[in-house]
């Protein structure tokens, strides 16, 4: 009866002068076609378009003309970039240990399946899927100098100044690290727990029997369990931190900081490619010396991986 089905649409389609064959070759490809246009149109063209850009003088009035590596030369001299670089490497450096210690604890924690663990599972979860304006109101008036951590410490008479947590330099970049810390952990959590859950149980039961308690399980099973999703942890974190935004734009009420002195990368780029004096050409350099310093994050990150599952 299938034999006699087949037979029936393969004289169709040949009586409609159409090879069935290259029709179900035809088809996956109409499956394939919608995404493929999409990131050609969204992320391919404006790609190449950018790399194009950086090399001429372009602005948002004018096409500009072809300078070379002129703008790559006035980004190593400028302080604005030199400043953004630095804020968004030390971004980097202070923000993937923890990004990749704690949420491992965290999970470890958490990781047993009661209703109490749901609860705080789902505690910790919570600011992952709050939106980054909502957060930077949320901690600008926690760390306002009437907000409610100055006014704490007033009541508790231990300052008898507000601390300048938005307006000095060094503690408005570490607040908004840990802005960062506490909106992340639970994401990098959720992803350990999907790696505890899949630890062989009897390692636990061994380890319990020889008498490992808690703490020595975690340093002796969990920890090596874990240590391939360690490492994908370390990547995501240090791209996300290189190209922290929404933190430092809202705790300084988008200037970046007094004088510009809390700029990142993300933020520099939007400051050179917006308004009406927009440098496009400029900031599609910034964007390209972004973009460099991220693969090379990958590339890293990537030989770190290979040799440790050698």
């Amino acid at each position: 009866m299938a034999k006699t089905k087949t037979k029936k649409r393969g004289g169709v389609a040949a009586a409609q002068g159409v090879d069935p064959r290259s029709s179900g070759r035809i088809v996956p490809w109409l499956f394939v076609l919608p995404p493929i246009l999409w990131i050609c149109t969204f992320s391919l063209i404006p790609f190449f378009n950018t790399i194009r850009l950086s090399f001429t003088d372009s602005t948002l009035l004018k096409p500009g003309k072809f300078v070379g590596l002129q703008n790559y030369v006035n980004m190593f001299t400028d302080r604005r970039f030199q400043t953004a670089f630095f804020n968004s490497s030390l971004y980097v450096v202070c923000i993937v240990p923890f990004m990749v210690i704690l949420p491992l604890m965290l999970a470890a924690l958490v990781a047993e399946k009661t209703r109490i663990m749901n609860f705080f599972r789902t505690a910790f979860y919570t600011p992952v899927i709050m939106s980054s304006v909502v957060v930077g109101l949320l901690w600008t008036n926690i760390l306002d100098k009437d907000g409610l951590l100055n006014g704490t410490f007033k009541a508790l008479k231990w300052i008898s100044t507000p601390i300048p947590f938005l307006t000095d330099r060094w503690l408005l970049l570490f607040s908004a690290m840990a802005v960062t810390i506490w909106s992340g952990l639970g994401y990098y959590m959720l992803i350990y727990l999907a790696n505890i859950a899949n630890i062989d149980g009897t390692l636990y039961e061994a380890a319990s029997i020889d008498g490992c308690g808690g703490i020595r399980q975690f340093f002796h099973v969990t920890l090596p369990g874990c240590r391939v999703t360690m490492i994908l942890v370390m990547l995501l974190s240090s791209m996300s931190a290189f190209r922290v935004f929404g933190e430092i734009y809202m705790l300084s009420g988008g200037s970046g900081g007094v004088g510009g002195a809390d700029l990142t990368m993300t933020m520099l780029i939007k400051q050179e490619g917006t308004g009406i004096n927009a440098r496009t050409g400029y900031s599609g350099a910034l964007g390209m010396v972004m973009f460099v310093v991220l693969g090379c994050i990958i590339g890293i990150e990537w030989i770190v991986q290979r040799r440790s599952e050698d």
